[in-house]
């Protein structure tokens, strides 16, 4: 199976006993430390844009009711195959709680690097980023069929062509169904995702995922625009330190200039 780089939401909104660490919060036994995956921006050369991605999670609670979890960050494309993102904290929907900027991600598939730039502590971790530079992106296609080993099937459906944001994008539906006892679940276990690519950019203009252990989630692109971002997007911010975590442990820091 195909492995494809993610840039992944790494903080979620802290409940009002704190955020747990490693060995959760002080005094309490359990929880759950969880990230969500975003859309995926392939390192497609010759292909500029930028857009503002929202991002919509629900998720049901035992005995009925759901609590929802939202953000919009920005997110752009070079011609060189450059990726810029915005994270951003999920905030409570209609709570009149304001998200935060949390991390600014820059990738560069030329010179294989990835940085991670922590805003509260203007701090950037340079990371290798594997994927090479890109002139063509097919998504991975799950066909019709049984699952391995007996523990299912999964069932694709084209859904045909839409347009979104002003793009023309190609529908897909895929349905994976789990059979009682394939991962200790006691009923058939179901998943469905769908997603509207715009061929032309290599991008899920929408996209949305609904299954017991996702909950729902929406991912909607807007504000899309296909001339080349602003270069300053591809520079680190100024004056945070940079950790190359490709070297080893207790390397030296260096600084982004003012």
């Amino acid at each position: 199976m195909r492995v494809v780089f993610r840039f992944v939401i790494a903080a979620l909104w802290m409940s009002a006993i704190g955020q747990a660490g490693a060995q959760g919060a002080p005094g309490f036994d359990g929880g759950v430390t969880e990230t969500l995956q975003s859309i995926y921006i392939p390192p497609l050369v010759g292909e500029p844009f930028s857009a503002v991605v929202h991002t919509e999670w629900v998720r049901f609670m035992p005995g009925g009711g759901s609590y929802t979890m939202v953000n919009q960050r920005r997110v752009a494309r070079d011609g060189r195959g450059r990726i810029y993102e915005e994270r951003w904290l999920l905030v409570p929907k209609d709570s009149g709680v304001q998200s935060r900027m949390n991390v600014v991600q820059i990738a560069d598939p030329s010179e294989h690097t990835l940085y991670n730039c922590f805003v509260f502590e203007r701090r950037c971790t340079l990371l290798k980023f594997a994927e090479p530079a890109m002139n063509k992106y097919m998504p991975p296609v799950i066909p019709s069929g049984p699952l391995e080993g007996g523990k299912g099937f999964t069932t694709h459906l084209d859904l045909g062509v839409r347009t979104i944001a002003g793009l023309d994008t190609t529908g897909t539906r895929e349905t994976t169904t789990l059979n009682p006892g394939a991962i200790g679940n006691d009923r058939a276990f179901v998943t469905v995702r769908e997603f509207w690519q715009a061929t032309e950019i290599g991008v899920n203009l929408l996209s949305t995922v609904d299954g017991p252990q996702t909950g729902q989630q929406t991912f909607r692109v807007s504000d899309v625009s296909l001339t080349e971002p602003d270069p300053e997007l591809f520079r680190l911010p100024a004056g945070y330190e940079v950790l190359d975590r490709r070297l080893k442990p207790g390397a030296p820091m260096t600084r982004a200039p003012e």
